[in-house]
């Protein structure tokens, strides 16, 4: 579910489908770490999942963290969103974390106004910072304070 919104949106800059290889090494490398890999399924069927990670490297940036949240849009009005989200910052908070970022392209209208209604609030616009189909994008840097 994760590879149509690489390879056919805006949702993310990323243009490398993931295999799930890669999905299972960094489930277990964020394990490791102690750091959240939340997934929605239901029926044996992945329809969504949102993760975390340090914002940047560096002991300095070890309070703060940046999610990833991707969602089937089957599940839009449902409130899954809400509260996988819920379960990711509450797992952080948990574990000392001061702040989580959302990094949204500016593409992603309906990506901005969930953030809003989660509670986190833009802090910065980066132009022209993403690049995709041709085109550069700016992303929307939202912050929450747990």
């Amino acid at each position: 579910m994760w590879n149509p919104v690489i390879r056919d949106t805006l949702i993310t800059f990323n243009a490398v489908e993931k295999t799930p290889k890669d999905v299972a090494l960094d489930i277990t490398a964020k394990a490791e770490q102690g750091l959240g890999f939340f997934v929605c399924e239901t029926q044996g069927r992945v329809l969504g999942f949102a993760t975390y990670a340090q914002f940047r490297g560096g002991v300095g940036y070890a309070k703060t963290m940046e999610h990833t949240i991707i969602l089937s849009p089957a599940l839009n009005g449902m409130g899954v969103g809400r509260r996988i989200m819920q379960t990711l910052c509450d797992h952080a908070k948990d574990r000392g974390v001061m702040s989580m970022f959302a990094g949204v392209s500016a593409r992603n209208d309906a990506g901005v106004q969930f953030h809003r209604a989660v509670g986190f609030q833009p802090v910065a616009r980066l132009e022209k910072v993403g690049f995709k189909f041709g085109q550069f994008i700016d992303l929307v840097l939202m912050q929450k304070f747990l």
